[in-house]
């Protein structure tokens, strides 16, 4: 049973504005998000956080939309991960994989960052809106592959909205992922000039947000620290959770929409299906593949 302590600083993100209307701010703590993504994903350190980042900031851009609008990010490159996948929900539901989960760097190398894992490459931003049949799609290269400065530049490029955001996830002596979380500051249209370019100094020296955890603060206290000396109001606060809506059902259902060539070539036994967002395993027996197959050829008479 969780401990009222515990359910006080559980993952939750919280959004807030300036009282002068100038800045959004969103603050999100991820923790047991990332935690959860490594241990589904058999995460090497590289890839926990370079995942846990992408997480932590695909959560914090989903905050602006409704519902259960969403928003996908997807950064692929040339370096030994390959690839990492990240998708939130307004409602705080977020999940997300990488191509290469056991991908590492030669740290004995001079000059190795952590933006060599992706390496040279594309970043795609999909976002799904109520109402529109297709999602808007927008795609920028990759200036770092450190995800942090990739979204700080995707959002000046391509939302041309100023911005400030800073990700970080903590990972102690075993291995083992202690506290993750976000912040992104938003500048409103009638804001001055140049005050957006102080608070984006400011968060290059704000100090490691997992620390900050560590030590006891939580999402408010990070907001007011952030923005200090200048007064924030809250507007809204909500869990976040590591959450995928695969079912056993949908891939049954998926299976079913093959056609009925397809489906004859694997009849002859079971088939272990695999979501990527989850990496939940889920197998379907050589009698509901022929239940299929038989559906499938009645169809076609």
């Amino acid at each position: 049973m969780i401990s009222k302590e515990d359910f006080k600083m559980k993952d939750r993100l919280i959004k807030g504005i300036t009282e002068d209307g100038h800045f959004k701010i969103s603050v999100v703590k991820t923790s047991d998000v990332v935690k959860t993504a490594q241990k589904k994903h058999h995460l090497s350190l590289l890839n926990t956080v370079l995942l846990g980042r992408a997480l932590t900031g695909t959560m914090l851009m989903a905050s602006e939309l409704k519902g259960e609008e969403r928003v996908q990010l997807r950064f692929e490159g040339d370096g030994p991960v390959g690839s990492v996948v990240a998708e939130a929900s307004r409602v705080g539901e977020i999940r997300g994989y990488v191509q290469r989960p056991e991908a590492e760097l030669d740290y004995s190398k001079e000059d190795v960052k952590i933006g060599d894992g992706l390496g040279i490459g594309l970043l795609t931003f999909s976002k799904t809106l109520y109402n529109e049949a297709e999602p808007r799609r927008s795609t920028i290269e990759l200036v770092k592959g450190n995800i942090t400065d990739d979204l700080a530049y995707y959002m000046v490029q391509s939302e041309q909205v100023p911005s400030a955001i800073l990700l970080d996830v903590g990972i102690d002596d075993d291995g083992v992922v202690t506290e993750a979380g976000g912040v992104l500051v938003q500048r409103m249209p009638d804001a001055p000039e140049g005050k957006i370019d102080k608070l984006q100094q400011k968060m290059k020296n704000f100090g490691s947000i997992h620390q900050m955890f560590e030590d006891g603060l939580y999402i408010d206290d990070l907001m007011e620290k952030v923005m200090h000396p200048i007064k924030v109001k809250e507007l809204d606060r909500q869990p976040v959770d590591f959450f995928c809506r695969c079912t056993r059902k949908r891939f049954v259902d998926a299976l079913a929409m093959l056609s009925y060539d397809d489906l004859k070539e694997i009849s002859d036994e079971g088939q272990e299906l695999v979501c990527h967002f989850c990496n939940e395993h889920y197998y379907v027996s050589q009698d509901e593949i022929e239940d299929i197959l038989l559906q499938a050829k009645a169809k076609m008479n």
